[in-house]
């Protein structure tokens, strides 16, 4: 059996793995909130908007934990097509969570189906990201916390849907954030504490990429367009502020007249 290191840099990874998730979930929480006061197309924009901050912040959580991942005795590389698909899947399916609720005329069914929907893409790309993983050796798995790292992924992601449903409030959504940041690194590392791997020592070349080749500056592009569009969302007014502003003008208006 290989000695597995979760933090093989100490706290940087996990810390760090932890802001993407929780920037991840602020932003999509706040453009679920601006959805629901929306409607047409800028409602569905604002849903898009919101799937891909939360899968791009899930991935981008999962594998920069992942650059600290290590296993003594052999190297390890990565899948690129599996690694970019264990991307599309988290915001597909993340997006379909997403839009269930946005679209839901039954709230509690919405909230229900779209954590659920939610929840599955979390673990399915955190597992299908698992299946890349290329190394001298077999992985295997424990049932009990593969189990656990499920239904954990599923109450975050519930969790996280009710809070874009009846939380409006900037601070309240920024509290939640942190809280399914805390339930998404959660997730990941009862997901890792189910991993095994039996190493067969061999002089032969790994298939893949490795992380530093391929999986950091992914991770960097990814935590750039998070930061930028949260900034976006953070300057651009709600449809409240636009009102009130609309409403300001209107007496100058009518003065100048």
């Amino acid at each position: 059996m290989g000695h597995l290191d979760h933090a093989a840099f100490g706290w940087l990874t996990p810390v760090l793995s932890y802001v993407m998730a929780c920037t991840g979930a602020a932003l999509g929480l706040r453009c679920t909130v601006r959805a629901l006061a929306a409607t047409g197309r800028s409602r569905r924009n604002w849903l898009l908007t919101a799937a891909s901050a939360i899968g791009t912040g899930i991935w981008t959580m999962h594998f920069v934990a992942m650059l600290g991942f290590s296993v003594s005795g052999t190297e390890m590389r990565y899948d690129v097509p599996l690694t970019v698909l264990s991307l599309i899947v988290a915001m597909v399916v993340v997006g379909a969570g997403v839009f269930a609720v946005g679209y839901g005329r039954d709230r509690g069914r919405a909230l229900v189906l779209g954590g659920l929907t939610t929840g599955l893409g979390v673990a399915s790309m955190h597992y299908l990201g698992m299946a890349a993983l290329r190394l001298h050796g077999q992985v295997h798995y424990d049932p009990t916390l593969v189990a656990l790292s499920v239904a954990i992924a599923v109450v975050a992601a519930t969790a996280a849907l009710w809070a874009a449903l009846n939380i409006k409030s900037p601070v309240a959504v920024a509290l939640a954030s942190l809280v399914m940041g805390g339930a998404v690194s959660s997730m990941h590392y009862t997901g890792m504490m189910a991993v095994g791997v039996r190493v067969s020592p061999s002089a032969g070349t790994l298939p893949g990429a490795t992380a530093m080749q391929f999986i950091f500056p992914l991770a960097v592009g990814l935590g750039s367009y998070l930061f930028l569009t949260s900034a976006f969302v953070a300057l651009s007014p709600t449809s409240e502020e636009r009102e009130a502003s609309a409403s300001a003008q209107r007496p100058v208006e009518s003065v100048a007249r």
